[in-house]
């Protein structure tokens, strides 16, 4: 009798052991366990790698190897062409010394002076000679051409014709319309492609310049 009741009591002592046991809450893990796992370098590898993400992003934003280089020249840039049909020397434009005809401030003789003249079309020299007969730059010669207008100036064949308008203060005496005559002449012979010289006034032939001496239609080389 004594060993059943002791044999009950025990049992019932381990039936409420092992409930209480049951209950029992689990323990945290302590602070030095969470310290290992967040230094463990198997848990930190896991995470992906930033840097080589940061480094594609870069290369992305690289400039490309054809970029232009600065230091070459560029492409686009060209040497002007040529206008059309015009020769070289037209394009930059010539300068020529010839000899041009004055008279001294007492106008009885021709002076002969030396002037450059500067012109890009061939034909355009005629035009700056008859410039050079109208300005000599030196007081010691005087110009017999300075007051008188030139309207136009063609050249063809051979042949040059001048048409001038002659305002009254241009006139001269008897010496020096001859003068001037010659001095138109000699400054315009002088070129070998010149033969003859018409010359008009406000478009119409005149016998004479200035009233004094007889005006060829045409003046001829001589």
């Amino acid at each position: 009798m004594n060993r059943k009741l002791l044999s009950a009591a025990l049992l019932a002592f381990v039936v409420v052991a092992g409930a209480g046991c049951g209950q029992k809450p689990t323990a945290a893990p302590a602070p030095q366990e969470q310290t290992q796992e967040e230094n463990n370098p198997s848990v930190n590898a896991a995470e992906p790698d930033q840097t080589d993400d940061s480094d594609a992003a870069a290369g992305e934003n690289t400039p490309q190897e054809d970029a232009a280089d600065p230091k070459q020249p560029d492409k686009q840039e060209q040497k002007p062409e040529r206008e059309h049909g015009q020769k070289p020397e037209e394009q930059h434009g010539q300068k020529l010394t010839i000899e041009v005809y004055y008279t001294d401030p007492q106008e009885l003789e021709l002076k002969k002076s030396d002037k450059e003249i500067r012109f890009k079309k061939e034909n355009e020299k005629f035009k700056e000679a008859f410039k050079a007969l109208q300005e000599s730059g030196n007081g010691e010669l005087i110009p017999l051409w300075g007051k008188i207008e030139l309207k136009s100036l063609e050249f063809k064949d051979g042949a040059m014709t001048l048409d001038i308008h002659m305002p009254d203060e241009a006139r001269l005496g008897a010496g020096g319309e001859q003068f001037a005559l010659d001095a138109l002449s000699q400054t315009m012979f002088q070129f070998k492609e010149v033969q003859t010289i018409e010359l008009l006034v406000d478009g119409q032939q005149v016998e004479s310049l200035m009233g004094h001496v007889d005006l060829d239609h045409p003046m001829k080389r001589k």
